[in-house]
């Protein structure tokens, strides 16, 4: 079990090029931000959880169902810079709240996320040379290995990755593409993360990277700075939400 708990921060922004007003899709008589929220409170490991948007309709709607929200700047360019924004307004708040030394960046758009998931990101602190963790989950078909949008990962043998990418490493030189599974194994990234305050600040302070700008994924962002960003392996991965046709086959999923 965790040494110290932590609190969970959900971004969650109305505008999304690829599908505007996703917080508030209904699943099943519930929005996504609803269903997210509810999952991720069940996690033992946090101390409290709070949604951090930039929209008075997100904003109400979380106050309506008995959520914890605050209100951020529209003017983030990632989850990761609300939930700087959102810890230092829970320090500077005065009540007690975001006093923990660890913030979870929960996806918003994971609508069955499983809480245990949370429980295992937040028990990689108990090392303490760990100040940035997060997930991966095993690569069992093709068809994802050979996928853009699904962003492969390298780590050592103490889980330290190595590099996130696009592209598929490492690359087999005497092996065909499509046995690539059946000779090495293979890991995607669950954008699932963790941080030390003190060290979130830090890097929600740095420009962009050139590895960043290539493969746009901010975490190569981080490596490139030298941080390290430790993994745990889990077995299962939620379902993003990414446009109305994935909420649509998630919803033919669940009847």
């Amino acid at each position: 079990m965790p040494v110290q708990k932590a609190i969970g921060i959900i971004p969650a922004r109305y505008a999304s090029a690829r599908f505007p007003g996703k917080p508030l899709a209904m699943i099943s008589g519930k929005t996504m931000i609803q269903r997210v929220y509810e999952q991720a409170i069940k996690a033992s490991s946090l101390e409290d959880v709070v949604v951090a948007t930039d929209d008075q309709r997100i904003y109400d709607h979380v106050t309506g169902f008995g959520g914890k929200v605050l209100m951020t700047s529209p003017l983030h360019p990632s989850g990761t810079d609300r939930c700087q924004e959102a810890v230092k307004i829970l320090r500077e708040s005065g009540d007690g709240h975001g006093q923990s030394g660890i913030v979870i960046n929960i996806q918003g758009d994971e609508p069955f996320l499983d809480p245990g998931q949370i429980d295992r990101v937040t028990a990689l602190f108990t090392r303490p040379e760990v100040n940035i963790a997060t997930l991966a989950c095993r690569i069992l078909h093709n068809e994802e290995l050979e996928n853009p949008n699904v962003v492969k990962v390298v780590f050592t043998t103490d889980r330290k990755v190595l590099i996130f990418s696009r592209s598929v490493i490492p690359f087999q030189r005497q092996v065909p593409l499509g046995s690539w599974l059946d000779h090495h194994p293979y890991y995607k990234h669950i954008g699932l993360y963790g941080f030390r305050m003190a060290v979130l600040q830090q890097i929600t302070a740095l420009e962009p990277s050139p590895l960043e700008v290539a493969e746009s994924l901010e975490q190569l962002r981080w490596l490139q700075n030298g941080w390290d960003i430790y993994l745990d392996i889990t077995g299962t991965e939620s379902v993003a939400v990414d446009t109305p046709e994935d909420l649509l086959k998630l919803a033919n999923n669940t009847r």
